[in-house]
């Protein structure tokens, strides 16, 4: 007699899935920016390593060691009054393949009053295979403000690795007082390797970037532009809705890390974390 033991491999499969689970809010308290309520689940932790005269950093910690197919990570974060935050990770992201689900990344920001928020992680790395699908869901203020961005390597060159298939889905909606100012849907699948190489979507290159900026206007687009003689890769920033952006892409990872760094100095004129100089 044979036994199917397929919808037994599923059930395993899917128990053993990551799960991750983050949501704290920020408050200004007699001018110092504290955290409020923490809600930690799964694999996924925030840390908070040292006080500030009047921000907070925080540090998003995987500690299942990376994401791989029919994973889930939730990460809600509200910043509200006058509070300032910056978020980072401990170290770079890295995608594995997937043998069927995608993995999913949620994240929720929220920024209340005249509250400052950076969201800053470190590099999304794919491996060959990977399928990842990704959702930013951003509210702003009239009156707040947000520096945000993003880097996708799409294999490791220094390492002799190079993603040819798979999928990357990325889904981003900004409102600004309640008015969506900006949508953008990407899917990029299949083939990845032979796509990227097409003069229409990266012309080879394997690092891709994008810097969110608000508020950000025609003064800003000016003054990072001051500083395009120095980037090693290709940079285009503009600036509409009341907001300013920055796409980057790069034949290494390393260049574009540096042209990100130089554009989020000129925009904010604030440190990075210093997990971004190790």
């Amino acid at each position: 007699m044979q036994i199917d033991t397929t919808g037994q491999s599923a059930a395993l499969f899917a128990a053993n899935r990551a799960r991750g689970v983050v949501r704290f809010d920020v408050a200004d308290i007699n001018g110092v920016t504290r955290r409020r309520e923490l809600h930690e689940a799964g694999s996924l932790r925030v840390r908070f390593p040292s006080p500030e005269d009047d921000g907070l950093s925080a540090v998003l910690v995987n500690t299942a060691g990376g994401i791989a197919g029919g994973d889930r990570f939730d990460i809600d974060i509200a910043s509200k009054a006058d509070a300032r935050l910056t978020v980072t990770t401990a170290a770079a992201e890295k995608i594995y393949r997937a043998e069927g689900a995608a993995a999913e990344l949620n994240v929720t920001l929220k920024a209340e009053g005249r509250s400052r928020l950076a969201w800053l992680p470190q590099e999304t790395i794919l491996f060959d295979r990977a399928r990842i699908r990704r959702r930013f869901e951003i509210d702003l203020s009239d009156a707040a403000s947000l520096l945000l961005c993003e880097i996708v390597v799409f294999g490791r060159i220094a390492m002799g690795e190079r993603i040819r298939t798979g999928e990357f889905v990325d889904h981003w909606r900004l409102r600004r007082g309640s008015r969506l100012v900006f949508a953008e849907n990407i899917r990029l699948g299949g083939d990845i390797g032979s796509k990227l190489a097409s003069p229409a979507i990266a012309k080879g290159g394997v690092a891709i970037g994008t810097a969110l900026i608000v508020p950000g206007d025609d003064a800003l687009v000016e003054r990072i532009r001051e500083i395009s003689q120095t980037f090693g890769g290709e940079v285009g920033i503009s600036a509409w809705n009341g907001f300013a952006m920055a796409r980057f892409c790069a034949q290494d990872a390393a260049r574009l890390r540096a042209d990100m760094m130089a554009v989020l100095r000129r925009a904010s004129g604030s440190a990075l974390p210093r997990l971004w100089l190790n």
